[in-house]
């Protein structure tokens, strides 16, 4: 009988955990092994940290040129910058079939701790990067960093280098879009070759296959801010569809076409591709589209990750697929799709897990960290319509905008004008807004159990804070939408300059109910800051992105006290 050593169990549990190496305080010191020549070119990062452990990765790039074969690290966590106090030191080993990621899932921490940690190679030594646990029992405030789409040829990544010079954050949450799917000549590049920022030859294309969307991540992982600001703080990251392809449901994408191959293969290697180079734990195997999990900030805040995209989603109803060839809608065919009560954003097994999780949650506030807005966005039919005709004039909106502010302030309007305000249609169907049905379902049971909830979003690449108030007018929550880190705004698709965008900004909260503030032409993150009665947002912007010379811009800042 062959002996079954402490190697053959560590290789064992590694091929159980999908590649993670786990270490205890049983392995608190592990003798070194002598490390491969690597370059940490990619930086380090932490993520999905509990109150008692915190992922730990690097990618460990051979130095050698052809070189395939498996690579090892040394790591280490220590209780200051300078490791003077090493608490737990281990080995890894990284091969091509994990694009050479190194993840450590540390275990046996103390929770509400600050943590730094490092990985050597045989000549090379990583950055240092920064971590916490999660805190357990009374807390009086936790702040959070929020973010979504970061297009790397749109412009440089100065909104995280901002964000990791600006706050000392209890984790980062990352809504999606971490990376687009698109090609060189796709979307957002048109200024991508004059600023430095064009895609190499490599990965020029659509990304399709494993190896393209791993060549994806190692270049948006060369940016100095993302590395900067995963070298501060934990992540705690969910996907959106730009991970995989624009306008993904749970059986296909807009942006997969006749050609491109099987759409659940190239999903399974979109799902590959970000496992390994997040810093994630993966709820189901590393394997699974399955993302969904949950965090617990002591009692003061409950973070509840939702995915929106993969796995529940059923597909999108678009505006076009009702007008007819004169350009007439057809509203009664629409509105009876729009209602069907069958229809879901989540999937029927994560809306029930959320309910049951809701239900048992104790935190003085539910966080639902999701991808889409959930507000109701209606805006006159007129406008939509017009856009759903492919014109993208603004004209009539201002129009529009003056006939609503005169009906608040009690002047009086015509029949016809009273009917252009009052007959309205969603703007964003691959919202919140498109699966209504579903929407109102989550009300009642948040009503239901008194939550305090609160809803981040990313997605539209602009600033929103909307009042979430189900079909009767009851306010069940509030929702706070970070604006881009990169990609271009509503600006850009409206043709508006600075000015026009802030008017419209500022006239959109007057034509939509719900709606309390937008900003529409600013990249930037949003900060949001909980404490026992009280929550705080402020949106942060900055002025360039063409260069990584930058300024903070003005942001604003809204605090919501309970009563």
């Amino acid at each position: 009988m062959s002996r079954f050593t402490r190697r053959h169990f560590i290789k064992a549990a590694l091929a159980a955990s999908g590649g993670v190496w786990v270490s205890t305080p049983l392995q608190a010191m592990t003798r070194p092994e002598l490390p491969s020549e690597v370059a940490f070119r990619h930086g380090v990062a932490s993520g999905d940290p509990l109150q008692d452990a915190v992922i730990l990765w690097t990618r460990a790039t051979p130095v050698k040129s052809g070189e395939s074969g498996p690579v090892k690290v040394i790591w280490e966590l220590a209780r200051d910058s300078a490791f003077k106090e090493v608490l737990r030191r281990g080995n890894a080993e990284t091969d091509l079939a994990r694009d050479y990621t190194v993840k450590i899932d540390v275990r046996g921490l103390e929770p509400g701790s600050r943590y730094y940690y490092r990985f050597i190679g045989a000549t090379e030594q990583s950055p240092v990067g920064r971590t916490r646990t999660l805190p357990e029992g009374g807390v009086e405030q936790i702040k959070l960093a929020v973010f979504s789409c970061s297009n790397y040829p749109a412009g440089y990544f100065n909104v995280y280098q901002l964000a990791a010079q600006s706050g000392d954050w209890d984790a980062v949450l990352h809504l999606g879009d971490y990376i687009y799917e698109y090609g060189a000549n796709g979307y957002a590049t048109e200024h991508s070759a004059e600023i430095g920022r064009a895609l190499p030859e490599d990965n020029a294309g659509e990304l399709l296959t494993l190896t393209d969307y791993r060549k994806r991540y190692a270049l948006y992982r060369t940016d100095t801010g993302l590395q900067s600001l995963h070298a501060s703080a934990p992540f705690i990251a969910v996907w959106d569809d730009h991970e995989i392809s624009n306008d993904t449901w749970k059986g296909g994408a807009q942006n997969h076409n006749e050609g491109e191959g099987d759409f659940f293969a190239r999903r399974a290697a979109a799902v590959q591709a970000y496992y390994e180079w997040l810093p994630i734990r993966p709820p189901a195997g590393e394997r699974h589209p399955q993302i969904y999990r949950s965090f617990h900030f002591g009692g003061l805040v409950d973070l509840h990750m939702l995915d929106t995209r993969v796995i529940g989603r059923d597909r999108q109803i678009e505006f076009a697929d009702y007008m007819d060839e004169k350009g007439r809608f057809d509203s009664e065919s629409f509105a009876a799709a729009l209602a069907d009560p069958g229809r879901s954003l989540l999937g029927k097994t994560q809306f029930q897990w959320l309910a049951d999780t809701l239900e048992k949650s104790t935190g003085r506030w539910q966080l639902l960290g999701q991808q889409v807005l959930m507000g109701k966005m209606h805006l006159p039919a007129e406008i939509m319509v017009n856009f759903a005709s492919g014109k993208k004039s603004t004209a009539i909106t201002p129009e529009l905008i003056a006939l609503k502010a005169a009906s608040m302030k009690g002047k009086p309007l015509s029949e016809s004008q009273r009917a252009r305000l009052q007959q309205q249609l969603p703007y964003n169907l691959d919202a919140w807004d498109g699966y209504p049905a579903e929407r109102e379902a989550l009300y009642r049971r948040v009503r239901a159990l008194g939550k305090n909830l609160v809803v981040a979003a990313g997605d539209t690449h602009n600033a929103w804070f909307s009042h979430l108030k189900d079909a009767e007018g009851t306010l069940v929550g509030l929702e706070f939408a970070t604006a881009s880190v990169s990609s271009p705004g509503m600006e850009t698709y409206l043709g508006l300059d600075e000015q026009g965008a802030v008017e419209l900004a500022r006239g959109m909260p007057l034509l939509i109910d719900d709606l309390q503030y937008c900003n529409l032409h600013q990249r930037g993150y949003l900060a949001l800051t909980f404490r026992e009665d009280e929550v705080q947002a402020e949106w942060k912007f900055i002025d360039n992105i063409r260069s990584t010379e930058f300024a903070e811009a003005a942001g604003h800042r809204v605090v919501h006290r309970l009563a």
